[in-house]
Formats: C-alpha cells, structure tokens, sequence
C-alpha cells in the first residue's frame, strides 16, 4: 500500500502546470496521514502485552482463589487415599495371614466394612470356603523360619567337627596374631 504513494507515480496521474507542487502537497498529507496513525509493530507488540497484563490484574482482582479442599474431585480422592491407606494397614494385619499375597485385593474386597457387619473372622471364613485356592494354611511351625538345613524356628548350630581351616591350623594362627 506504501507503494502506491511514491513521486514517479503521482507524475504520472497528475501532469501539466503546477504538477510539482499538486504533488508535494499530496506527499506532504501522505506524511501527516502515516504520522497520525501509524503504530510501529514493536510498538503495537509492547500494547497488546500491557493490555493483557492489565486485563489479568483485574480479573484476578475480581476472581476469588479457588477452594482446593472443598471440591468434590478432593474429597473423591481424599477418600480413595484414606481406603488404600486401610487396605495397607490391612495387608499386615494378623487376620489376613493366611490370605496369599497374589489374592489379597481380591479377598479385601469382598470383606464388608459397613456398621452392623459380620466379624472379620468370620467373614474370611466364608470366603474361604467359597474360594480355598484364595488361601494358605498356617500352623504355628509354618510360621518359623526354615533354614538350609531343615530346622524350623531357630537358627543351625553350626559345625561341631573342626573345620577345613582349623584342620589347616589357620584359625589358631589368626587367633594368635589378634592377641
């Protein structure tokens, strides 16, 4: 659009007497008219970003902080956080011993925590024999340790016959070279 305004071709629309100063006067208004509006783009860039920054200042003015807490997505998940945390606490509990650990989601699940529920115990009961693949048995042996060589409870006494490396005299050396 610039383009459209220069001297060589406002020579050529106007022509005759007084064509020069027809066409100073005209560049002349031309200057006035780019001066009075014109708005460089670093310029208009710089306004856009004030408008922006002031339009957000008043909506935050406006806007009150919103209240986390007090949403039905956090209570939802509040709630969700506080039955995982009882299922852990569950997962060690002495009632769901015998429960394999592979079923235990499943077997928490179909417990039912309501007021006015059947005993846990009996409860598990239940499930169990519906679904025994669900559980282990567990006598008080089974509950010990079992060690390599097959004692239940307590750890192996150890070698009562001299060693290799007491055969070799090493354990006497090294018992000296200590003292």
């Amino acid at each position: 659009m610039a383009g459209i305004f220069t001297r060589s071709a406002l020579k050529g629309i106007i022509s005759g007497d007084g064509a020069e100063e027809a066409i100073n006067s005209v560049m002349a208004l031309y200057g006035r008219a780019i001066e009075d509006g014109y708005v460089s783009k670093p310029q208009a860039e710089e306004d856009r970003k004030n408008a922006v920054a002031t339009a957000l200042e008043e909506a935050r003015k406006n806007v009150p902080a919103p209240d986390i807490k007090g949403s039905d997505e956090y209570k939802a998940l509040l709630g969700e956080f506080e039955d995982y945390k009882t299922m852990q606490n569950a997962r060690t509990a002495s009632e769901y011993a015998t429960v394999k650990p592979k079923f235990f989601e499943t077997v928490y699940g179909m417990i039912d925590r309501k007021d006015g529920a059947k005993p846990l115990a009996e409860q598990l009961n239940s499930i169990k024999t519906q679904y025994e693949e669900y559980f282990t048995e567990q006598s008080e042996d089974a509950k010990k340790p079992t060690f390599s060589d097959g004692t239940k409870g307590t750890p192996p006494k150890g070698e009562t016959e001299p060693s290799l490396f007491d055969s070799w005299g090493y354990s006497k050396k090294f018992s000296q070279q200590k003292g």
